[in-house]
């Protein structure tokens, strides 16, 4: 494989994979078909937190990277909660909302601040720790990739809480589900190609070992 090969393949399980794709989608998937069949909100509700519940399992016992399935599983009860508590089906989007609101304002400020968030998140995973810091073309490339995210969550917003004040929940959940790990994964893969146009910064430390 590939130096360039590589890379890609690290970015995108960084994000989640194929393995993540399930772990975030699945639970949602399963809620929208139970409470059309059921049009029962608790039971729709309890059936996407045991099969999110088993996902994680599953992931613990083949040893898997448990990362996505955990936070999937903390964010479904998190969502469960609150659509259980307002007895309204689309408020199981609100804490996703929640953290595409967040997450664009970390990595839009990250980017004005030039400290572009995929170069912290990715700079260890590839090898470079936070020496692109000092090399400022590969500095404005992680500014380049991380302008991808800025934009996806924007995106997600502003299209998904539309569809919410509409009142629409298949809808709103068809919408998150194209919208969520799939187009992440699509992000990753821009953000990509966009790095890997640039060298990588090779720290102090390697380039002496490497010498």
């Amino acid at each position: 494989m590939s130096e360039l090969s590589g890379d890609k393949e690290k970015i995108l399980s960084a994000v989640g994979g194929k393995k993540g794709l399930i772990d975030a989608g699945f639970p949602a998937l399963v809620f929208l078909i139970s409470f059309n069949i059921t049009k029962d909100l608790w039971n729709s509700l309890i059936a996407s937190i045991i099969i999110s519940a088993i996902l994680t399992i599953i992931r613990l016992v083949m040893k898997d990277t448990i990362q996505h399935a955990l936070s999937g599983f903390i964010g479904t009860l998190i969502s469960a909660w609150l659509a259980n508590r307002t007895g309204n089906p689309s408020d199981l989007y609100l804490n996703k909302f929640a953290v595409n609101l967040g997450s664009f304002t970390v990595y839009l400020i990250g980017n004005l601040a030039r400290w572009p968030i995929l170069g912290i998140l990715l700079g260890p995973i590839l090898g470079e720790n936070l020496a692109w810091r000092n090399d400022p073309v590969r500095r404005a490339a992680y500014i380049r990739a991380s302008w991808i995210f800025v934009v996806l969550f924007l995106v997600r917003l502003v299209v998904q809480i539309t569809i919410y004040f509409a009142d629409n929940v298949n809808l709103l959940g068809a919408v998150n589900l194209a919208m969520g790990t799939p187009l992440y994964i699509a992000a990753a893969y821009l953000a990509w190609l966009v790095l890997k146009e640039v060298p990588k910064t090779i720290p102090p430390k390697v380039e002496e070992e490497t010498n």
